[in-house]
């Protein structure tokens, strides 16, 4: 149904509409305006669709499905069955609010195996809701409305082997027997507070179970035989506080249809005050049962004392008391000559004694104990009292004093000689004492608070120490013959091989769900365990060995984690890395001495201090270039060729007339002034700075090239550094003038002079002659470019 309503329409009605939905009217007059009923209007109008959407049965979806295909849509305030996908397997409905199961509601589940109604409110079921569920083997229906059972429920469901009827309002079980058609069934719980009457047949069709959970406090009517047809019975949990406290003759006849020798009997909710209380469990004598269990009852001493007479001869081989109120005065002298010889173990759990100060004698009974192998004892607060009860129980074997609350172990301690097995589990321990028996086997010290293990138990073939706190593995030697080691949850950060070679005879070892420290040594020994077993296996899953350290690897599972050379051989690899990089860096150096860098940068750095000291100097002196040109040329030459510029070049350049020219011609050449560095260097100052002031103060710069110069560090030096002056753009090529002494190839000028290799190829060098007839024309072209300049400015 949709409907759309608009003001304007209310406005100009011309009549009374009527719109109602179930008990809701709306109603508008002609003529009348309706703005402020709108609102109204449309409030009423949404629930009305509410309440119609409920009734049309609109069911909602549950999407809340695993991979293993178990939806669990519980707690989820459902009021009809949802919609789950048709590959579920389990569907889990409890705690909603369904009412009602449809003929419709699970068609199309064809492969589902469990199904849980629990909690809800379910008071009618469909007859055919069931029949499309061929496969359904579990299904829970306590704990709702259902006041009736119906027995084409179950027509279709012959794959069911467990089934749960538990807590729901009817007084009987209806007629036909509803269980007819279940073959397989292995599990059955029926009964609650409304039952009422049990009929011979009601269980037709049941032939055997594994469990029988009978709730019936309030039976008043029970056909004698009614579940004798039950065989064999595995286990056995009734209820039957009414019957056992008003009618015993009933509760007699309930206990003797389902007593069998092999069959655990555990009866719970029930009043046992007085011999007479007891008397219904006269028929388990008879039969001579061997387990039998009191579970969440009130018990006085005579009740017990009369109860363990009743077993007296009896071969019980297991008693226990679970949640159990005891009353009286204890008095046990009813029971002093009772012998149990053939009980093997005792369960004691939660006793509450009234009136503590009331009882004469609580250990009166304890003469009974000499007989069990086993005793468990649940929620005792005293280790030490606890040794000094079983202390002389000369057939005890086996001790469960798990979850208690002992803080603290004696230091010292005398336990029966024949025990083997101790269980200390889930208590507050922390630290063990040489109180610990060494005739062990198998110890489970788990969720306690300790740190250490440092006794020596040469017999113990099972330690559990899960749920501690412990850093690393006990050490092996304390333990020669143990086999087996669980210790999960623990504080660990690694083991490793060393650690598993200290056991001798270790064969399963549990170390998951510890914080493990990621360490190339560990997960490469974890990784090796899983992959290959050795003497020493890994029983635990592999997905429970996580990493918690490092950081970028917490939570990552150690199997699949993958380490580099970097982080697993640190060590070798900075050696390594050392090693090359120092290579590498040799080899680098190597080329740039053979590129000539390191020069570049020396002379770099020298050529710009010297220039900038160049500049600050002319900045003071304020001078032109022209007056700082003091000389004619700066000679650069070896000093190895030091006398043939001292014999030749000077006297020739500076001393014309002494070689016979006519000084006195006016035409004749005009001494030269030449820059030396032995005589024309300022002494005190820095080298750099007197190259770079006789070359800015000289108009040409003679090389006198020879084997001498190239080989010589001093000139090559003096060379270096000219070379920035003479080819930094300021001074062109013709500021330079070459005179080789002897033959000279260009392959023996260094390479990284470019521009003097490409002077020497661009421009004509002068060579001194071995002719001597031809000494006077060489003079005479040096003078010549010496003086070029000087007639360009004529």
């Amino acid at each position: 149904m949709f409907v759309s309503t608009h003001a304007s329409d209310l406005e100009n009605c011309a009549m009374f509409y009527l719109f109602s939905c179930k008990n809701v009217f709306f109603l508008c007059s002609m003529g009348q305006r309706t703005h402020s009923y709108f609102p109204l209007f449309v409030l009423l109008l949404s629930l009305c669709w509410v309440q119609r959407s409920d009734t049309d049965g609109e069911r909602w979806s549950c999407e809340r499905c695993d991979q293993q295909f178990f939806c669990n849509c519980s707690y989820s305030g459902f009021v009809h069955v949802p919609v789950v996908s048709d590959h579920a397997l389990t569907l889990d409905l409890s705690f909603n609010n369904i009412t009602e199961v449809t003929d419709d509601d699970l068609t199309g589940h064809s492969k589902l195996r469990a199904l849980s109604l629990h909690g809800n409110s379910l008071a009618v079921i469909h007859p055919s809701a069931f029949d499309s569920l061929w496969s359904l083997e579990n299904l829970d229906l306590s704990d709702n409305n259902l006041t009736a059972l119906n027995h084409e429920w179950f027509n279709k469901l012959s794959a069911l082997q467990q089934l749960n009827l538990l807590n729901n309002p009817y007084s009987c079980l209806g007629s036909p027997p509803v269980f007819q058609s279940l073959v397989r069934l292995r599990r059955l719980a029926f009964g609650g507070p409304a039952l009422l009457e049990i009929k011979r047949g009601d269980l037709s069709g049941v032939t055997e179970l594994e469990e029988l959970t009978l709730h019936a406090n309030n039976l008043k009517r029970y056909e004698s035989g009614a579940l004798a047809g039950i065989w064999p019975l595995g286990h056995v949990t009734l209820s039957l506080q009414g019957p056992v406290s008003t009618d015993r003759a009933l509760a007699s006849a309930v206990l003797a249809d389902v007593a069998y020798s092999n069959t655990p009997i555990v009866v719970q909710e029930v009043y046992l005050v007085g011999t007479g209380s007891v008397e219904p469990f006269k028929e388990l004598t008879k039969r001579r049962i061997r387990s039998i269990t009191f579970r969440n009852i009130t018990l006085s001493d005579e009740a017990l004392t009369e109860a363990l007479s009743m077993m007296d001869g009896v071969p019980i081989t297991f008693f226990s008391l679970d949640d159990v109120i005891l009353t009286g005065e204890g008095r046990w002298e009813k029971g002093n000559e009772t012998h149990l010889s053939s009980l093997d173990e005792v369960f004691v759990r939660h006793i509450v004694i009234l009136d503590l100060f009331k009882f004469i004698k609580v250990a009166e009974y304890f003469h009974l104990l000499h007989y069990p192998t086993k005793i468990s004892t649940i929620d005792t607060k005293s280790l030490s009292t606890l040794i000094r009860m079983i202390a002389r129980l000369s057939k005890l074997t086996h001790l469960d004093a798990s979850r208690n609350g002992y803080s603290s172990m004696p230091q010292s301690c005398s336990w029966p000689h024949t025990l083997r097995y101790l269980n200390i589990s889930r208590a507050k321990l922390t630290e063990v004492t040489s109180c610990l028996p060494t005739t062990l086997e198998v110890l489970d010290l788990s969720y306690n608070s300790l740190k250490n293990f440092s006794l020596s138990m040469p017999f113990l073939r099972e330690l559990y120490l899960s749920g501690n706190k412990f850093l690393s593995l006990p050490h092996g030697r304390l333990f020669p013959n143990l086999e087996t080691l669980i210790i999960q949850s623990n504080t660990m950060n690694m083991f490793g091989p060393s650690d598993l070679q200290s056991y001798s005879r270790l064969q399963s070892l549990q170390a998951g769900q510890n914080k493990f420290v990621c360490s190339c040594d560990f997960v490469s020994f974890l990784q090796s365990a899983f992959k290959d077993a050795g003497e020493v296996q890994i029983t635990d899953r592999e997905e429970s060995y996580v990493c918690d350290s490092p950081l970028y690897l917490q939570g990552r599972p150690v199997g699949g984690v993958s380490l580099s050379v970097v982080e697993c051989h640190r060590v070798l690899f900075v050696s390594v890395s050392c090693g090359v990089a120092l290579c590498v860096a040799l080899l680098v150096s190597i080329l740039l001495w053979r590129l000539h860098v390191f020069w570049y940068l020396k002379m770099t750095c020298a050529w710009v201090k010297a220039k900038r000291s160049s500049q600050q100097r002319r900045k003071r002196d304020r001078m032109d270039t022209e007056a700082l040109l003091s000389f004619d040329a700066f000679v650069s030459y070896s000093e190895r060729d030091a006398s043939w510029v001292e014999n030749y070049l000077v006297p020739e350049l500076e001393e014309p007339g002494e070689n016979g020219e006519d000084s006195s011609n006016p035409r004749g050449p005009r001494p030269l002034t030449l820059c030396l560095h032995k005589r024309d260097f300022l002494p005190g100052h820095w080298i750099m700075d007197n190259i770079m002031s006789a070359i800015e103060r000289s108009r040409r710069t003679i090389f006198i090239l020879s084997e001498n110069f190239v080989q010589s560090d001093w000139c090559r030096y003096e060379l270096d550094f000219s070379h920035f002056w003479l080819f930094d753009g300021n001074a062109g090529d013709e500021a330079a003038i070459l005179i080789l002494l002897e033959p000279l190839s260009r392959d023996n000028i260094p390479k990284r002079f470019y521009k003097l290799h490409k002077l020497m190829r661009s421009t004509t060098y002068l060579e001194w002659p071995q002719e001597e007839e031809r000494v006077v024309e060489f003079w005479e072209s040096l003078r010549r470019a010496l003086r070029v300049e000087e007639e360009d400015d004529d």
